[in-house]
């Protein structure tokens, strides 16, 4: 099987620093370029020194010219920057973006949320929002792949198959998520200066969190109804890793049991969801430097509701691995490659 060319747009950040990681065991693949802005002509082992011996090519300034050459491309940038990129795809590429730029299906939306406007509006019919596991090969009609934001991941595994089964109900549902800091990219200590982010705990974007808006787009997408619930995110002193806690009301008609039979059916056939016995306590350390999502279903101490725990390493799960496992999808790559 001929090996796909790949170019890597962001390939200095956190995200895109586990990208290449991933694509570089990745043996239905060739990183032909990876772009930067202030890291051009740097080696990318000048940002880390793990990234495996395998030549890679130095850091260049994205030109379009490139994409003649190039199968996919991944996007890892700021908000709206894919959006530009979008513009100059030819027949042969696949964009796979790590950002918000094609996460919501309307372009007010984006603005609304994002508080610029959208530029490349016509290119959102040419998308998908896919979380893996729930869109499947439906990534196969698209040439542009919207990989879900860490925290929605998190949470939309657990709560979709529920939500579609009808064994919680649609309100009332609170969502706690903590993550490492990481999740906020290199440029988290000069964001968060006056935080001591080692050593302290802080809650941020209370009821206004721009990933409010893909949670509750995916979950209407895949339920009828109206859904009703809050979520906190709170930055961790840790590097990486998200650890969310979801608390739910119980239909009349379901228990402990039933969801945890509901989550094994569902996630029977899917590699890197891991539904654990019930009660079972978690932390983010079980899926460090892992593709894999830990669900643990709870008792509450109120008969009417449950407790559901899910961790993901924000970094992989939440970001670079998700975005292997779209274009695995795409291409039909077996689904371990590049995690094996």
């Amino acid at each position: 099987m001929p090996k796909l060319n790949v170019l890597v747009a962001g390939s200095t950040g956190y995200i895109g620093i586990q990208l290449i990681k991933l694509l570089n065991k990745h043996k239905y693949v060739k990183i032909k370029y990876l772009c930067g802005n202030k890291s051009i002509g740097k080696k990318i082992s000048y940002y880390d020194k793990t990234i495996g011996l395998k030549r890679l090519p130095k850091i260049v300034k994205f030109n379009k010219k490139f994409l003649n050459e190039i199968d996919v491309v991944f996007t890892a940038l700021p908000n709206g920057e894919a959006q530009v990129i979008s513009k100059y795809l030819n027949k042969q590429n696949v964009l796979i973006d790590l950002a918000a730029d094609f996460r919501l299906q309307k372009a007010l939306d984006y603005k609304k949320w994002y508080k610029k406007d959208h530029k490349a509006k016509y290119n959102i019919k040419n998308s998908i929002y896919s979380l893996p596991e729930i869109t499947g090969k439906k990534v196969q009609d698209y040439k542009i792949i919207s990989c879900p934001g860490c925290y929605p991941t998190s949470i939309l595994l657990p709560l979709i198959p529920l939500l579609k089964d009808r064994l919680i109900k649609n309100h009332n549902i609170i969502i706690d998520s903590k993550s490492g800091y990481s999740g906020a990219g290199r440029g988290v200590h000069k964001k968060y200066k006056n935080k001591n982010l080692y050593e302290s705990l802080s809650a941020y974007g209370v009821a206004s969190h721009r990933h409010n808006s893909e949670i509750e787009e995916m979950i209407k997408r895949c339920v009828k109804g109206n859904i009703q619930f809050d979520f906190t995110p709170h930055l961790s002193p840790m590097f990486r890793g998200i650890l969310s806690t979801i608390y739910v009301e119980l239909n009349q008609t379901s228990s402990v049991s039933k969801i945890l039979n509901t989550l094994k059916k569902y996630y029977k056939k899917a590699n890197f969801i891991k539904i654990l016995n019930k009660d079972k306590l978690i932390s983010t350390n079980d899926v460090i430097n892992t593709n894999n999502c830990n669900i643990s279903v709870c008792k509450s101490k109120n008969k009417n509701k449950i407790i559901i725990l899910s961790a993901i390493d924000n970094l992989i799960k939440g970001g670079a691995g998700q975005a292997i496992q779209n274009m695995n999808m795409k291409f039909n790559f077996p689904k371990d490659a590049g995690f094996k």
